[in-house]
């Protein structure tokens, strides 16, 4: 398996922070036919809480998302690299980042088996396009 780096949009929004607070907006979504594959939450203040998502596809899910408050992140430039897993990716993606000498908005990875997917933020299309070449070169990806 090669590895795969891709540009990616994340949608967020906010949700009530209580219980069944995030299983609304996911539920609403699924019934829209989205098919998640990066979802992250947390309590933004007392009584609120942010999620960030993607990918959403075609105009069901778009509306959807709209709908429930949600919308394209667009002050952050997202990029989803997937592949193998092996000791010491993490340190290897983030130090070809650092040493390009980009500033990441924001990172989240996991590991399932021999498989990894890990998602960067940037502030800009321009630091998530030199991240991106920083990044395969790193890796060998052409």
């Amino acid at each position: 398996m090669a590895y795969k780096i891709d540009r990616v949009d994340v949608w967020a929004g906010s949700v009530k922070d209580r219980p069944g607070g995030a299983a609304a907006v996911l539920d609403a979504l699924a019934k829209a036919g989205a098919s998640l594959e990066f979802v992250i939450g947390r309590r933004d203040k007392k009584g609120s809480g942010i999620l960030f998502l993607a990918p959403l596809k075609g105009p069901a899910q778009i509306k959807a998302a709209k709908a429930l408050g949600l919308s394209k992140a667009e002050s952050l430039c997202s990029l989803r690299l997937d592949g193998p897993d092996k000791s010491g990716l993490g340190a290897q993606l983030t130090c070809a980042v650092a040493e390009a000498g980009i500033n990441m908005r924001g990172i989240s990875g996991a590991a399932i088996g021999r498989k990894s997917v890990f998602y960067f933020a940037f502030d800009s299309r321009a630091d998530a396009t030199k991240a991106r070449q920083a990044i395969k070169k790193a890796l060998k990806i052409k």
